[in-house]
């Protein structure tokens, strides 16, 4: 047993001290979490105090050691020994404590191998520690120089260890350039926060080249302040902003607007220093602060330089620049975050003066992790699965079973073809049928399979033009092929052509820019900086295509284009080994017929067998021949599901010239295709078509796509992006309420290698994801809407999810994946109201109980219910669905047949299910729908609804009859039907709950 005398103690003790103030804060930080998480989590929080405690006494033994005269002893000095003991002893516990604390932090991506570094070389630090105390106390009893050697090489390696150990503990918490930032304070410079190609906000115009001037301070100016009114086709007073040669071209006064060299000349500055209200510009908003006058007169003065001087790849407005992944902000609070994302999140809220919300209790985590996850709600088994799980990681158990849901594809698909305008119709005035489903198939497959982003931007927008595409690939081009078609009889076909052309690059630009690009089809873009020029250079990478419709007459025309036969589930193996024994069918019947045509001949005429040299045996082969290739076709056929739209570029090249006005009929100077000037160049200088141009879209300099989709996530898990404008990204559009968080995000999507599900599994498994979503009045009064994510945010359920939660508290949802939309029933005589013979007819069986994803989209006429809960008609991509609260939806899930259909299949369940008695059943219906456990106030509310209503049905058997009569036929036969009928009225209320429809 190692002894350590008391006199050698007190410097340990000394050290020690200044810990336990920390100890007793992580003690009380810990206190509010659930029992069943505290151990777990206070064993990692308690790892980055107790570091430090080994760090100081090694580093303190290494110092006594080696600064002591020795004088030819060979022993270990007390101080250093005792210093090394307890040293020795934290380095284990701190190891020992850092398992926890990695899986709370939950790092990816190149933090995951800093954090393996830092694992490995503190348990490294441990082990030679233990050596070294080994060593020193059998060389403290011998005196001996060969032990007192390994000691002290131990202790100085052990001291290495720790080195390399603190330096990878400091770049996860503060960032790779931890060292660099410090080193920085300590010449007292600020360390730099972002990238060196990063332009400096506070550049003053005497600091900068002339054309650097333009770039940074002259620019952000005219196009937040001036573009709206003096760019495009009309310019106010016919003063045009956008280039320099209109610039300096006098307006309809004939004055000269900017005279370079002299401020005091340009009708530009007297106008924007003007103090006159009346003559002052801008005339709306805020006048120009001194600041800006003054940067636009020197700018002037020094001959009003443009656009040409600025660096490659720079631009003043951030959306332009390429995203730097920045170093996580300190926070006060170091027990609260779980990653970097928590962060940047806490860095803000405590700038606030506030704190973030307790973690919410496990029954809302699983439902909310469920509805965002999957779009479902969880069974009670699920959910008591969750709760009896108390083992360590159980949360981030339950994020990685639903990541892997085949659910999972279904929810996400939803999003994703709001944004690809996904129909079951061509649109227009007949707005006839289409077969797109293959597609929405697709989505839902490279979703689940976690297909990489990149691949599937390449695939969706050139998988047609890979070398030897597949067939999964051609189907994924069904993205472009979701554009209107106009089958009406007497339209001019090229119009409708460019139309879809003009379509594709708008919802290209929406989805993948985040930009309004669709602006610059008249014009040069009044915000924007994207010209005419810009906008039909992109138009002319997707006008190679072919034709969209055929021309059957005058009257008459039908969506055409490229098509390819579609198996069924996706079996495009089988249908090439298929296609394949076809082929060699054909070739043997050609062979027979080449070596047998007497025969075949006599065969017909029944003569065969008086003609020389043919036998039975011939006969029999023919036959056989002819029988196996016919069933080899049967097969084919039923293989078949539908012949898929997709994208196939046409075989003739065509020619796009740039439109006076944006107008088809007013073609003028022909352009080549291309990208946006004012954004970096394709790095393969590979002729520019769709393939390149997707290729673009998702390199790593390109600073939208990353941006604009982590964006897009975080929009779709807390209700609002960190752009809340999404589909805008420009300058007009709102600015980002946390810039580096979505920088840190973006650069983390491409650096793990575009996985959608590990950019959700990190935001899904941060602290700010999993705080409760109640409201304090501190939190009301100082962040109303929600921006600093102080508490989770709660808001109602999207259309389709609507939906999929009543269908799957009442047992109903039929779980099929894929296969072709159905018709759930909607209010008579809806489709009547448009021009077509086409009929909406209901789905019965299975299909009837489909999930909302699933339901026939006709672009005319939108299902009703859908249409109520702010669902888009997908005429055009849909970046972001409001959402609004309106009568109109509390009546459709009240009275829709539908919803009727689903609470009388809930209160069937809750008889079946739910025990003998009404307090049981009526405790089990609640649960199905809210995941939770109800009060006793809830339930005594709910069982005197149903007294009153069994009251009135036992009154009216007649009513209760009718009632009863909803649901699937047979279910619930041999219950009383008063019971039934005052259930359905129970589970009525239940589903139309707003926690019901609320995501919590």
């Amino acid at each position: 047993m190692l002894v350590i005398p008391a006199r050698l103690t007190p410097p340990a003790i000394a050290l020690a001290a200044p810990f336990v103030p920390l100890a007793l804060f992580t003690t009380h930080a810990l206190a509010a979490e659930p029992l069943t998480d505290r151990l777990w989590r206070a064993s990692g929080a308690f790892h980055p105090m107790v570091v430090h405690f080994p760090i100081a006494l090694l580093v303190v033994a290494v110092i006594f050691e080696f600064a002591r005269r020795r004088g030819g002893e060979h022993r270990p000095g007390p101080t250093a020994f005792a210093c090394l003991c307890l040293g020795a002893a934290g380095a284990l516990l701190a190891a020992l404590l850092g398992w926890s604390s990695a899986q709370s932090a939950n790092y990816g991506g190149s933090a995951a191998w800093t954090l393996g570094v830092h694992r490995w070389a503190g348990i490294a630090a441990a082990v030679l520690a233990a050596v070294a105390v080994l060593a020193a106390t059998i060389a403290r009893g011998l005196n001996g120089p060969r032990l007192f050697n390994v000691y002290r090489v131990s202790l100085l390696a052990c001291v290495l260890a720790v080195t390399v150990a603190g330096h990878h503990g400091g770049t996860l918490v503060h960032g790779e350039g931890v060292v660099r930032d410090a080193l920085a304070i300590a010449r007292g410079h600020s360390p730099p926060r972002a990238s060196t190609r990063t332009l400096n906000a506070q550049q003053r115009p005497g600091d900068e080249t002339p054309g650097d001037t333009y770039a940074t301070r002259i620019e952000p100016i005219f196009v937040t302040r001036c573009y709206q009114c003096h760019t495009g086709a009309s310019p106010e007073a016919g003063f045009r902003l956008a280039t320099r040669e209109q610039a300096l071209t006098p307006g309809v006064s004939g004055k000269p607007t900017i005279v370079p060299g002299d401020a005091s000349a340009s009708l530009l500055y007297q106008l924007v220093s003007a103090t006159d209200h009346d003559r002052r510009m801008p005339p709306k908003g805020s006048p120009l602060s001194r600041e800006q006058v003054s940067d636009i007169a020197a700018w002037i003065n020094a001959g009003a330089p443009w656009h040409g001087q600025r660096p490659a790849g720079e631009h003043w407005h951030w959306a332009y620049r390429a995203p730097v992944r920045p170093n996580p902000p300190p926070v006060l609070d170091t027990t609260w975050p779980r990653g970097p994302i928590d962060h940047f999140i806490l860095a803000r809220i405590e700038s606030a003066g506030l704190s973030p919300s307790p973690q919410a209790d496990r029954h809302a985590l699983i439902r909310r992790l469920s509805l965002d996850l999957i779009g479902l709600p969880p069974s009670p088994p699920e959910v008591t699965a969750f709760l009896s799980d108390t083992r360590p990681g159980a949360y981030e158990r339950l994020v990685d079973r639903l990541l892997a849901s085949p659910h999972f594809g279904e929810r996400w698909a939803r999003v994703w073809l709001d944004l690809a305008r996904y129909a079951d119709s061509h649109g227009y005035e007949k707005d006839g049928p289409r077969v797109m489903w293959p597609y929405r198939d697709w989505v839902i497959d490279a979703l689940n399979d976690d297909l990489p982003f990149d691949r599937f931007t390449i695939e969706q927008l050139a998988g047609d033009l890979l070398p030897d595409p597949t067939g999964p690939q051609l189907v994924a081009t069904g993205f472009n092929r979701n554009t209107q078609t106009n089958e009406e009889g007497g339209t001019d076909v090229e119009e409708f052509r460019i139309d879809a052309v003009i379509d594709r690059v708008n919802t290209v630009g929406a989805v993948w820019l985040g930009s309004t690009v669709g602006c610059a089809q008249c014009h040069d873009h009044k915000n924007d900086p994207l010209t005419q020029r810009d906008y039909f250079r992109l138009l002319a990478i997707f006008n190679q295509d072919e034709l969209d419709v055929h021309v059957v007459s005058s009257t008459e025309k039908y969506a055409a284009g490229a098509m390819i036969e579609y198996p069924r589930a996706a079996r495009f193996d089988e249908l090439a080994d298929l296609n394949a024994g076809l082929a060699r069918a054909d070739a043997d019947l050609a062979r027979h017929a080449a070596d047998l045509q007497p025969a075949a001949i006599g065969l017909a005429t029944g003569r065969h067998a008086a003609l020389p040299g043919f036998t039975p045996d011939h006969a029999t082969a023919l036959s056989l021949a002819h029988s196996h290739r016919e069933q080899l076709s049967r097969q084919r056929s039923s293989l078949i599901a539908a012949r898929a739209l997709v994208m196939r570029r046409s075989p003739e090249p065509r020619q796009t010239r740039l439109f006076d006005g944006g107008s088809f009929l007013s073609p003028t100077e022909p352009v080549e295709p291309g990208l946006p000037a004012f954004l970096p160049p394709a790095t393969d200088r590979e002729p520019m078509d769709r393939l390149a141009f997707a290729r673009w879209l998702v390199e790593p300099d390109n600073p939208l796509t990353a941006r604009v989709t982590v964006n897009r996530i975080w929009e779709t898990i807390f209700g609002r992006g960190i752009v809340e404008t999404s589909e805008d990204f420009g300058p007009q559009g709102d600015p980002p309420t946390h810039p580096e968080l979505l920088d840190h995000l973006a650069a983390e999507l491409v650096r793990d290698g575009w996985s959608l599900k590990h950019a959700i599994r990190s935001i899904v498994t941060s602290a700010t994801y999993r705080q409760s979503s109640r409201v304090t009045p501190d939190h009301l009064e100082k962040d109303p809407l929600n921006i600093l994510l102080a508490r989770s945010p709660r808001y109602r359920v999207e259309a389709e999810m609507v939906r999929d939660i009543g269908l799957t508290a009442s047992g109903l949802l039929h779980r099929a994946i894929g296969g072709p939309s159905v018709f759930p029933p909607q209010p008579e005589g809806t489709w009547t109201q448009i021009y077509s013979g086409e009929q909406w007819v209901e789905s019965q069986g299975p299909d009837r109980y489909r999930r909302g994803l699933y339901t026939f989209i006709r672009r005319t006429s939108p299902h009703p219910s859908m249409v109520a809960f702010d669902a888009p008609s997908r005429e055009i991509t849909c970046t972001r669905r409001p959402r609004t609260s309106t009568p109109l939806q509390a009546l459709t899930t009240l009275n829709d047949p539908a919803f009727v259909e689903m609470a009388a299949a809930l209160a069937r369940r809750a008889i079946d299910e739910g025990g003998n008695d009404p307090r049981s059943r009526a405790a089990y219906a609640m649960k199905l729908c809210l995941a939770r456990e109800p009060t006793p106030r809830e339930i005594e509310r709910l069982l005197a609804l149903y007294q009153d209503q069994l009251n009135a049905y036992e009154s009216d058997r007649s009513a209760a009859g009718q009632v009863a009569s909803y649901g699937p036929a047979g279910a619930g036969g041999l219950h009383d039907h008063a019971q039934i009928a005052a259930w359905t009225i129970v589970a009525n209320v239940l589903l139309n709950l707003d926690e019901t429809l609320t995501r919590p």
